[in-house]
């Protein structure tokens, strides 16, 4: 299995940041992810092994605007910690962008991204982490002020390894969660622009854990948080729901959300969308190991399951649906270190209501080029998420740009997300290993599903990365 190791990173010029003309409308459209308030979505890419100058490896944030012909490298913003109005400054080894998040945290109906840095050193502490939110405006990205951090990170810690936002106490306001191995933090919404939340608190029931889904799983407008974690008794993964409870009897904030387990379920990659259309958020798990000796669990290559969502949140005494490359309708063959689910979106691809999940497989061999990668496409319906139908792509599959080679790692991050305003969900591809310095691939949602046509190709060159810049390792949520 591929290992995500720094790579030699960029040359990446100093204090980039591409401004962009105000096109926004008057009012900002309010959507998740709409960064400039034009009314498309936008996405944002990382490139966390970026050299910033002559600083390597501190890394870098590629934000793509989205408008009616999608997205293109000439409408982007590149943003470093050496970009005006960003606090600190990129330093060797920060890997900025390792992690990314979009919310409204101010509530001025521009999405903000929170941006982690994953091992950014505090004082002389090492590898401590932080979070910095850049602030969305009509012009787009600019600014960003660091998130505080709760007390207690250790060194090489690496908090804001993971990152989630949410209104996670239903109050109309959204609110942050950040991970890491000594430290999970809990930040209540709104936000001042100097980064101030209302309030801080740790959250106490969970180990070392380095990711975070966010999701509403029972309808109450209140989103819920699962934090995977490995223990020596499950390394399949422990998955448990906080879901908020406006009854809790402590004093404590994070006494107001009750813990639900799921001790059936493993993985350690997830999203939240509605795969059944009843209205409650279904939790997709991804849990791409293979069995082993200490692993009893999963299957040879990967598989997923879904947790269907209702009044309550996730029956943990339901039967889920568990895909693979070897379901029926599912194309391809479950082989070992095929890594199917170590990236998961949720998006519809073809505006039947019904939420598909696009699932990255990078270490598929296609062929003779090993590690190459695929992603494949699964429908959801009224019975929930199916095998039949399901699409499968490459980089040799007609009409995508480029071709399968060793390495490439297509499918390494997924992102399903509406970048042209046509109802249905695109889907982003990062291939973080691509020519050594990483590429995106864009494929337009359509009725049928996925379309090919007018595909598009962005490697870390296209949009002003240079060396070895790691671009699509990770895209934001």
């Amino acid at each position: 299995m591929r290992k995500r190791t720094l790579l030699l990173a960029v040359g990446l010029t100093t204090g980039l940041l591409t401004a962009l003309p105000g096109t926004a409308t008057a009012a900002p459209s309010r959507l998740a992810g709409d960064f400039n308030g034009d009314g498309y979505r936008d996405v944002a890419i990382g490139a966390d092994s970026a050299d910033v100058g002559s600083v390597q490896y501190a890394g870098a944030v590629v934000v793509l605007y989205g408008s009616a012909s999608g997205v293109s490298a000439a409408k982007k913003t590149v943003i470093t910690q050496n970009s005006a109005g960003v606090p600190g400054a990129a330093e060797q080894g920060d890997r900025f962008g390792n992690s990314l998040a979009a919310g409204d945290l101010n509530a001025d109906g521009y999405a903000d991204l929170v941006v982690g840095a994953q091992y950014e050193s505090i004082g002389s502490r090492d590898g401590i982490g932080t979070a910095t939110v850049i602030w969305g405006g009509k012009s787009g990205l600019t600014g960003g002020s660091v998130l505080p951090s709760p007390g207690g990170l250790n060194e090489w810690g690496g908090y804001s390894s993971g990152i989630a936002t949410g209104d996670f106490d239903g109050d109309g306001k959204t609110d942050v969660t950040v991970t890491g191995q000594s430290r999970t933090g809990l930040y209540k919404g709104p936000f001042t622009r100097a980064g101030k939340p209302v309030g801080l608190t740790s959250v106490g029931e969970v180990g070392s854990t380095y990711g975070v889904i966010a999701g509403d799983l029972d309808a109450d407008g209140a989103a819920e948080r699962v934090y995977p974690y490995a223990t020596d008794g499950d390394l399949g993964g422990v998955i448990g729901y906080f879901g908020y409870d406006p009854e809790g009897y402590d004093s404590h904030p994070e006494s107001n959300y009750a813990r639900t387990e799921l001790p059936l379920a493993d993985g350690d990659q997830g999203a939240v969308g509605d795969i059944n259309g009843d209205g409650y958020g279904d939790l997709v798990l991804g849990d791409h190991e293979d069995p082993r000796s200490d692993k009893k669990t999963g299957h040879k290559g990967g598989q997923i399951s879904v947790w269907y969502g209702g009044p309550n949140g996730p029956d943990p005494a339901q039967k889920p649906t568990v895909i693979h490359q070897d379901s029926a309708g599912v194309p391809g063959t479950g082989e070992a270190a095929d890594l199917f689910g170590s990236a998961l979106s949720v998006g519809d691809v073809n505006g039947d209501k019904y939420a598909d999940v696009a699932v990255g497989a990078f270490g598929e061999d296609n062929g003779k080029a090993r590690d190459s990668g695929s992603v494949t496409i699964l429908f959801g319906s009224a019975t929930g998420l199916k095998g039949s139908g399901a699409k499968v792509y490459t980089q040799n599959t007609a009409g995508v740009p480029g071709a399968d080679e060793s390495g490439d790692s297509f499918g390494q991050s997924v992102r399903l997300v509406d970048l042209d305003k046509n109802g249905k969900a695109d889907l982003v591809v990062g291939s973080g290993y691509e020519n050594a310095y990483g590429a995106i691939t864009v494929l337009r949602g359509a009725a049928s599903g996925l379309t090919t046509s007018g595909a598009k190709f962005l490697s870390a060159r296209d949009v002003s990365l240079k060396g070895d810049a790691s671009f699509g390792w990770v895209i934001g949520q």
